[in-house]
């Protein structure tokens, strides 16, 4: 597995700006046996760089459209719901980008919320290494290996957008 850049494959995008759960993330997708590459962002604004292709973002051979994401809430700069709301606003293909959100919080007011605003699944952070690994096992299980993105997320593939270089093939 691996947390470098490798193009051409299914990419995860996590975004998550807490330094611990971004070791103990890294650590259960060792874990979990996940060899697909996971690129970490730490704030929401980031991701919006990263997603919209702009500033070291715009190659998309180095930096291409994830295959899924996992989003915390509680992002400097931009919020989970602000970033949640932004991907969905967008034309295709960030708009059908499955979102996970992956946060601490279990309010039934934040999950109606993240539904509302377009969330594909809602995931309560585990606290112990066990469960966080089985939750890996099981996001790229259905997420990576099963889920077949929209037809217009795979048309895009080999098509310039906006101006940056071609979409490499996942």
């Amino acid at each position: 597995m691996g947390f470098e850049k490798r193009a051409g494959e299914n990419i995860i995008l996590i975004i998550e700006d807490n330094p611990d759960d971004i070791f103990f993330i890294k650590r259960a997708l060792l874990r979990a046996g996940v060899e697909n590459p996971v690129y970490f962002l730490k704030n929401g604004e980031e991701a919006i760089n990263y997603l919209s292709g702009k500033g070291k973002y715009g190659n998309r051979k180095e930096y291409p459209l994830p295959v899924i994401m996992l989003i915390d809430l509680k992002l400097p700069r931009v919020s989970g719901f602000e970033l949640l709301r932004w991907i969905r606003s967008m034309e295709d293909p960030i708009s059908l980008i499955p979102v996970v959100v992956f946060t601490t919080s279990s309010q039934p007011s934040d999950i109606n919320k993240a539904y509302e605003l377009g969330a594909n699944s809602y995931i309560v952070k585990p606290f112990s290494m066990e469960a966080l690994t089985g939750v890996f096992k099981r996001v790229e299980l259905y997420w990576v290996t099963m889920n077949r993105p929209a037809k217009n997320f795979q048309e895009v593939k080999g098509n310039e957008n906006k101006g940056s270089e071609d979409f490499t093939d996942r």
